[in-house]
């Protein structure tokens, strides 16, 4: 065998080291800090001492304290309108010639000395006890202490109490008294943003020589605190120093290490994934897209990686693969965030846990309002983890970021937004999710309906062959729903010609093949494959479902009428005549369903349901398969058939025990 036939043949390995180089060049070219430390851990290196003067950052918790003492000394910003005092003034006067008041001048001269104080529109609650900043057409800016300005409201109500027992409607008031002093949202959020820019990110120094740990120190926050300082100057003044070649060669060996452990696990939880092309691209292509989507999202800010709904990914993968492997894939595909995040350890384990608990409820919660279900779930578990964490490195959890826990309501809630995505994946791979295979083992669907009025016998075939493969697959660790829906549809194009098959034939009545010649029965019989394929076509099934109908005889024969023909004196050699054309089985549950199919073809005609007979029929009926070398092909093994002939007997056993049993 040449080598590009070799690689013909396990396509995977060329798939995987395509998606090892994409991901090469993917990461950054930036090297990896090379200590590793957590709070509340001693220090496994060398004592640590500062090589350059190196400024100590604040964490968290003193940035977001010092943001929130600028927002509350911010100075909110009113515009100065003069003519508002005239205004109020001149309406006033008005107002008093309406109404009996004893001391006009009393009430004008209070709304002048209201007026000189200013009346404001509104005032934040930030503004409450401090000052304002007035800015007034033609003169420099000024500050006014807000316990002086009135409110409107305020100054409404003091004036109208100076009316005395027959004052003016509200509304009358509120038209003359006006403000003087309007608020200025934009320069109050000019100046809110240069008081946070002024905040120096920054609190004092760790000058050259300074030791930052010594050999077995524990870490504690304010050591974890110079060593992040360090991580930081280090990746901003010195970064990577070295070659270039040398550290994607690094970079490489590592994805390549990571496809190696990926092909491992395939390898012996399920090999025949590796043959399936379509399955392998997808697998790496989320791998792809979870490195893509953790570089951007990391140079935009590193704190948004809590944002990324990473177990959207353990979601398609569930959707697509029997849950065994999906959490073992889903890990595997996590581990390029080691190399990308600065937290990746928390960051892996907190997505992992997350992950684990989405594969674990979607297998029970898996339809309509369910998603909300998942999606707690994960909200849940993000944010136990997360505190986990913080217990861990501080033993309390005053230091939890309730910002990270928002952000944990919109990863859970992305979930829900990225779920759509699953019908593109089933298009660009041509895979079918778990999902639509539910949808297509409804025999309420349109389609298995028209089998039913069309070819009610081989509707009820249809119905015993999928009970039969489910069990089957079952037992053998394949995918029984999978079996199911291949069995289902298997016989559609007897749909065509129904009467031409013994199932639809009316009881008691003429069998329309003895007017027909051998050749002519068989032609039509084996018709019905292409002509399911046809149906299947154009009711736009699944490929995936369609290879169950080119399977389900592979490259057998209808022996009835090919001996029929030769006892007639026809040409053993003309074997074509009598042979469908269809394909071998290639899977698991492509082989279950061609076994279901004859053993529960043969089923029909034994007379005595006893366990004997039943057994006998299925050893020889799968027997036959294999001896015709139908099943060559297939990836399932003996031990496999063995066990699937076992489940055949037991559910043929039971079916025919109680019908044999049920009173008429």
């Amino acid at each position: 065998m040449s080598l590009t036939e070799w690689l013909k043949k396990n396509s995977f390995i060329t798939l995987m080291a395509a998606a090892a180089v994409i991901l090469t060049l993917l990461l950054p070219a930036e090297g990896k800090f090379k200590y590793e430390y957590q709070r509340g851990r001693p220090w496994l290196y060398e004592t640590l001492v500062a090589p350059m003067d190196i400024p100590i950052l604040k964490n968290d918790q003193e940035l977001r304290l010092e943001r929130n003492l600028a927002a509350k000394n911010t100075v909110n910003c009113f515009n100065f309108n003069p003519d508002s005092k005239g205004v109020a003034i001149d309406g006033l006067n008005s107002l008093l010639g309406k109404y009996a008041v004893n001391d006009v001048s009393e009430i004008l001269k209070m709304a002048s000395f209201i007026y000189d104080k200013g009346v404001a529109d509104r005032l934040p609650d930030t503004a409450r006890l401090s000052k304002i900043l007035v800015h007034t057409p033609g003169s420099p800016q000024s500050e006014r202490a807000v316990a002086e300005v009135y409110l409107i409201d305020n100054a409404l109500s003091v004036i109208k109490s100076l009316f005395g027992k027959n004052p003016p409607a509200d509304r009358e008031l509120e038209e003359v008294i006006v403000p003087n002093l309007i608020f200025d949202k934009s320069a109050t959020e000019i100046a809110h943003n240069e008081a946070l820019e002024r905040i120096s990110p920054t609190k004092g120094m760790l000058y050259t020589g300074e030791v930052i740990v010594a050999r077995g120190e524990t870490i504690t926050a304010e050591i974890e605190q110079l060593l992040d300082s360090f991580r930081a100057e280090y990746s901003l003044s010195m970064g990577f120093t070295g070659s270039f070649v040398l550290l994607k060669s690094g970079q490489f060996l590592i994805i390549a290490g990571i496809m190696l452990l990926l092909y491992v696990l395939l390898f012996f939880l399920k090999r025949e994934i590796l043959f399936n092309n379509a399955k392998i691209a997808f697998i790496l292509v989320l791998m792809i897209f979870s490195v893509a989507i953790t570089i951007i999202v990391r140079d935009i800010r590193p704190a948004f990686l809590y944002l990324l709904p990473f177990s959207v990914f353990a979601l398609y993968l569930s959707s697509f693969f029997s849950p065994r492997i999906v959490v073992p894939v889903y890990l595997t595909l996590l581990l390029p965030v080691f190399l990308i995040a600065q937290n990746g350890t928390e960051l892996f384990m907190i997505n992992a846990f997350a992950g684990s608990i989405t594969v674990l409820t979607y297998s029970y919660w898996n339809r309509g309002w369910h998603q909300f279900a998942v999606s707690f779930a994960v909200f849940l578990t993000l944010t136990v983890s997360y505190s986990a964490f913080r217990l861990v490195e501080e033993g309390s959890l005053l230091t939890v970021n309730p910002v990270i826990i928002g952000f944990f309501i919109w990863n859970a809630l992305l979930i829900i937004a990225a779920f759509p995505l699953l019908y593109l994946f089933e298009k660009l791979f041509g895979l079918v999710s778990g999902q639509k295979l539910r949808e297509l083992a409804d025999a309420d669907s349109a389609l298995l309906k028209l089998l039913s009025e069309k070819a009610p016998g081989t509707f009820q075939h249809s119905l015993q062959v999928a009970n039969l493969a489910e069990s089957a697959a079952s037992e053998i660790g394949a995918n029984a729903l999978l079996a199911r829906v291949g069995a289902l549809y298997h016989d559609l194009g007897k749909m065509n010609n129904p009467l031409f098959f013994i199932e639809n034939q009316p009881r008691g009545g003429e069998n329309i093949h003895e007017t027909l010649k051998p050749e002519e029965s068989a032609a039509i019989i084996i018709k019905h494959v292409d002509d399911g394929v046809a149906i299947a076509k154009k009711w736009k099934l699944p490929q995936i479902v369609t290879d169950f109908i080119l399977t389900h005889h592979g490259h057998s024969r209808t022996l009835y009428f090919y001996r029929k023909y030769i006892n007639n004196g026809g040409d053993p050699a003309e074997k074509e005549k009598f042979t469908y054309t269809g394909m071998l089985p290639e899977f698991k549950e492509q082989a279950i369903v061609m076994m279901a199919d004859a053993v529960e073809a043969a089923s029909r005609s034994i007379r005595d349901y006893s366990e004997k007979s039943i057994s006998e029929l299925v050893e020889k009926v799968v027997d036959e398969r294999i001896s015709e070398e139908q099943l060559a092909g297939s990836e399932i093994s003996i031990k496999d058939i063995k066990r699937v002939k076992e489940a055949f007997k037991q559910k043929l056993i039971r079916v025919y025990h109680s019908r044999i049993v049920t009173p008429v």
